[in-house]
């Protein structure tokens, strides 16, 4: 799979840190080293964007790890669109991926399940099981909501589905 992708996003995976606690929620102190390698992961990967300046998404999980919520925004023939997207650590974390959610797009495009869950199965969901328990929530957002989004967003607004917020 990592042979099919553009030379951008080799790189961008290869300095994502990997992770290496294998724990869930139901770990109770694993998973706290495992949510400290969490949030070690994504702050190098939003300072890669940021630094990059490609900064498409901000995020932030509840107190114990477990709901994340942020804004993820694509930029479209130079509009920005933005939505609020969220998921939860499933219980079986880190051998299943988290499901992201765009509520607000649910029903907009074939690439989505009940409750705005993005698609994620035939592409993502294969890799995350060849590399859990190294994945993590950036790992996610990089290789499963910003492809989705990238796909997605132009095919929504050009058939006139979703329009610019004014």
């Amino acid at each position: 799979m990592a042979e099919t992708w553009d030379p951008k996003t080799r790189d961008t995976v290869k300095k994502i840190p990997f992770l290496t606690e294998k724990a869930g929620p139901r770990d109770k102190q694993k998973w706290q080293d495992r949510l400290k390698q969490e949030l070690h992961a994504l702050i190098t990967y939003i300072k890669m964007n940021k630094e990059s300046d490609t900064d498409w998404f901000s995020i932030q999980p509840n107190a114990d790890g477990t709901h994340w919520t942020g804004k993820c925004w694509y930029v479209h023939d130079l509009i920005k669109y933005e939505f609020d997207f969220q998921f939860d650590i499933p219980a079986t974390y880190p051998d299943t991926a988290p499901e992201i959610e765009l509520p607000e797009l649910e029903g907009k495009t074939a690439k989505m399940y009940r409750g705005g869950k993005i698609c994620l199965t035939i592409h993502f969901k294969p890799l995350w099981s060849k590399n859990s328990p190294h994945f993590g929530v950036a790992h996610a957002l990089c290789l499963g909501l910003a492809p989705w989004l990238a796909a997605e967003v132009p095919f929504m607004v050009e058939s006139g589905v979703i329009k610019a917020k004014v």
